[in-house]
């Protein structure tokens, strides 16, 4: 197997994506026995599903780890989440204002870990921990009219610069994080039922006019396929899924030069701070 460095330090010694790749299936592992013992469906999400269907495990080169689940079933999720252990902490709006809105829904951080991602602007602002992460999308129900769900997808996303700008300068603007979040769930309970599901609208890094739309029987119900030395849950039909989260060629391997982690800047998988 190719070994794909994320970073080497001073003494030479190397933590390599195979290496994060590893702490990330324990974590997965756990959330996965959390989540069947309160019947909490889930699925893994874009790449990792990808990884799932081509590789039967993890892209060789993806360097982190998605799951998602629907609106609902992610409130039940933070509700019993402390149960994951000392071993981890979650972050979340939800539980600590001061979290970024506009990245995943949550983050389910392993602890004695560190990890600095590549997005800058989007840093995490809660400074207890900034361990190795699963992230935490959430899908809702969408309108059946591509007019009426565009026109909410909009509003969120004109949200993003305002918030990106307030805490850039060290400002939390709480008002309009409450705004951007509430907007995204009471769009959710109005189409709750709709045939079609996608990512809440507090998901802005998609263009509102091309967003991740399914057919709810193209995701559930999840089923469970293996993954590494385990099984996880994917939707129930990968095929419309990957089409639309990755592209229909999902099974091409991409050139190699494009084979390699693209959201790691810094990590230690040994302590809480890094190593030089």
């Amino acid at each position: 197997m190719q070994e794909y460095v994320l970073k080497t330090d001073k003494q030479g010694n190397k933590v390599t994506v195979r290496d994060l790749q590893m702490v990330l299936l324990g974590m997965l592992k756990d959330i996965d026995a959390l989540c069947r013992k309160h019947n909490i469906p889930y699925f893994l999400n874009g790449g990792s599903a990808l990884g799932a269907v081509r590789h039967q495990g993890f892209i060789p080169w993806d360097d982190d780890a998605d799951i998602s689940m629907m609106a609902s079933d992610y409130f039940r999720f933070l509700q019993v989440a402390s149960e994951l252990g000392e071993d981890y902490v979650v972050h979340a709006y939800e539980i600590d204002k001061r979290y970024n809105v506009l990245i995943p829904a949550a983050k389910i951080r392993k602890k004695n870990t560190y990890i600095q991602e590549v997005n800058t602007l989007l840093r995490n602002r809660i400074p207890d921990c900034d361990g190795v992460f699963v992230d935490v999308f959430v899908y809702d129900y969408v309108s059946e009219n591509r007019i009426r769900d565009f026109i909410p997808r909009v509003l969120n996303q004109a949200l993003m610069p305002l918030i990106i700008g307030f805490e850039n300068i060290g400002i939390n603007p709480i008002w309009l994080k409450d705004n951007f979040t509430k907007r995204a769930f009471r769009y959710g309970k109005k189409n709750r039922n709709s045939k079609k599901i996608g990512f809440s609208l507090t998901w802005t890094f998609k263009t509102p006019f091309h967003p991740f739309i399914f057919d709810c029987d193209d995701i559930y119900p999840v089923q469970y396929v293996p993954f590494e030395d385990t099984m996880l849950p994917i939707a129930a039909n990968p095929h419309n899924y990957l089409c639309t989260a990755i592209a229909p060629s999902y099974m091409t391997l991409p050139p190699e030069n494009k084979r390699f982690g693209k959201h790691t800047v810094d990590i230690s998988l040994k302590s809480g701070t890094p190593e030089e």
